[in-house]
């Protein structure tokens, strides 16, 4: 695959600038000059997955729900509404595919955006990144 998008990101390179999100430590410090490069390497994969699930991990459930919000839009999906009031810590998932969106108390101490990318073929994108910005495409 040698796809390129407006930055003239390959495949490749684009999967370069995400792995250095390995959903397991914690997300590392992005500085505001390397969200676009972010942004678009996320946007380039996703475009080449069939779609994608959202598992967010916020302080808050405004935190967790602007993230929720923004994300969607970005990948072009319609954010869902009327999700339960959650106070404190919150993991919110949602699936790109049918729109089932869950909110709960988060215990856990990593925060940030997992992005699932799925596809129907095995050579497709079937990767998962993050934990990525919270606030990446506000």
């Amino acid at each position: 695959m040698s796809s390129r998008n407006q930055t003239n990101f390959t495949v490749a390179e684009a999967k370069k600038v995400l792995n250095k999100f390995n959903c397991v430590d914690i997300a590392p410090q992005v500085k505001p000059s390397e969200k676009s490069l972010i942004r678009e390497a996320l946007l380039l994969i996703a475009k080449l997955s069939d779609y994608q699930i959202l598992g967010i991990c916020a302080d808050t459930e405004e935190e967790g729900i602007l993230a929720m919000k923004t994300y969607s839009l970005a990948l072009g999906y319609e954010p869902p509404r009327n999700l339960p009031k959650i106070d404190g810590s919150v993991y919110i998932k949602l699936n790109g595919k049918n729109g089932v969106c869950h909110i709960d108390t988060y215990f856990g101490h990593h925060r940030g955006v997992l992005v699932s990318c799925q596809s129907y073929s095995s050579e497709g994108i079937n990767e998962m990144y993050g934990h990525l910005p919270l606030d990446l495409f506000v």
